[in-house]
């Protein structure tokens, strides 16, 4: 029976590849047994256990680099809780006694990985970004194995530590969702079909420059049916009133269908045609997995600007067209969709090269080089 502990935290994009990886190992071997530690206030305190694991808290918080007032006060804070999570983070890894520790990212995964390998446990850090983040780098010193999702990380990190390229864990219906069904269902028929979205949060440029798409594709009479996912700061409410101001009725059109989060991404990655959204790397990750052509625009307001890296890995191999959120204009949103839509070729092209960046079997990967590091 083996015991894995899991520190990740601070954002979905270090919690969920946690998530995937735990249920893959359980589906394989339900006696695995599995804990997760992470910050009591961060979105880690309500994922984990709806996902169904147990959660130990430690409190960790991130040093600001721009400092004003209030980034001065989170820093003190930061360097308090920073002082005991050493104690916290030995009482969690003596009282679950883990074959293996795996820190997959954000501010939890430095002091117990890191306290797990003075411990002696055997320890893994997992990258999901193309540009490693400072815990990975900081971590790559001292753990047994750095997994990551893509060649290209290797050249930010140190050399001579044992990096292995696994790809990212990614849901198995993106892979084995029916295109043909999925575009039933959105009765898309010989239409293209267009995903766009910002994120569970929304991302207001992206927003308003889809709205201009919308506008432009409808004035156009162009053939697509168009799936948009608002986020919650900009729920559909704020969007009908946003396209009523350009001339839209939204309740008027069949062929758009704006919500708030797409909860069915399997289905509407199969139906869609060409996506239009942020850069985030489990996102990312799905595209080459569902084989899907993508204007990728990056976020700027993300650590170490990596949603960038992750998009210019992706335009490097022709699987993506990369817009710079500081370039980004509804006009500009509006010509590059028209070019590759009115291009097939192109489009199939993208789509195939996105593919082709897939690693299908990467939760079998990343299950593997923890079972050999246990075992080894």
């Amino acid at each position: 029976m083996m015991r894995i502990l899991f520190a990740c935290g601070g954002t979905a994009g270090h919690i969920n590849p946690a998530i995937a990886v735990a249920n893959y190992m359980k589906d394989k071997d339900p006696s695995v047994e599995i804990l997760f530690a992470g910050n009591p206030n961060g979105m880690e305190a309500r994922i984990v256990p709806g996902a169904g694991y147990n959660f130990e808290p430690i409190k960790v918080l991130g040093i600001q680099r721009h400092l004003n007032l209030r980034t001065i006060k989170n820093n003190v804070k930061a360097l308090w809780y920073l002082a005991g999570s050493s104690a916290r983070a030995k009482e969690i890894i003596e009282g679950f006694k883990p074959d293996v520790v795996v820190g997959t990212g954000g501010y939890v995964s430095g002091p117990v990985v890191r306290k797990a390998t003075l411990m002696g446990y055997k320890t893994v850090a997992m990258e999901s970004n193309a540009l490693p983040g400072v815990t990975t780098k900081l971590l790559s010193k001292y753990v047994d194995k750095i997994l990551l999702d893509v060649e290209e990380s290797k050249k930010y990190l140190p050399e001579g530590k044992n990096y292995i390229v696994t790809g990212n864990p990614v849901r198995q219906e993106i892979f084995t969702e029916n295109r043909k069904a999925a575009r039933e269902f959105y009765n898309v028929g010989d239409r293209i079909c267009l995903l766009s979205f910002g994120g569970s949060l929304g991302a207001q440029r992206l927003n308003e420059a889809v709205a201009d798409l919308m506008a432009w594709h409808l004035g156009e009479n162009k053939n697509f049916v168009h799936i948009h996912g608002s986020g919650s700061y900009y729920g559909p409410s704020y969007y009908f009133d946003m396209l009523k101001e350009k001339g839209i009725d939204a309740h008027e059109h069949d062929n758009l269908i704006i919500r708030e989060y797409i909860n069915d991404m399997p289905r509407c990655l199969a139906a869609a045609d060409l996506v239009i959204c942020r850069c985030g790397a489990m996102t990312l990750s799905e595209l080459k997995a569902a084989g899907r052509a993508s204007v990728l625009i990056p976020s700027p307001n993300v650590a170490e600007n990596h949603q960038y890296h992750n998009a210019m890995v992706l335009q490097s191999h022709g699987a993506a067209v990369v817009i710079e959120e500081k370039n980004l204009t509804g006009e500009l949103l509006c010509e590059t969709v028209k070019e590759l839509t009115e291009n097939p070729e192109r489009l199939a092209r993208l789509s195939a090269n996105a593919k082709a960046m897939a690693i299908e079997n990467a939760n079998e990967r990343i299950r593997n080089e923890i079972i050999s590091l246990v075992e080894g």
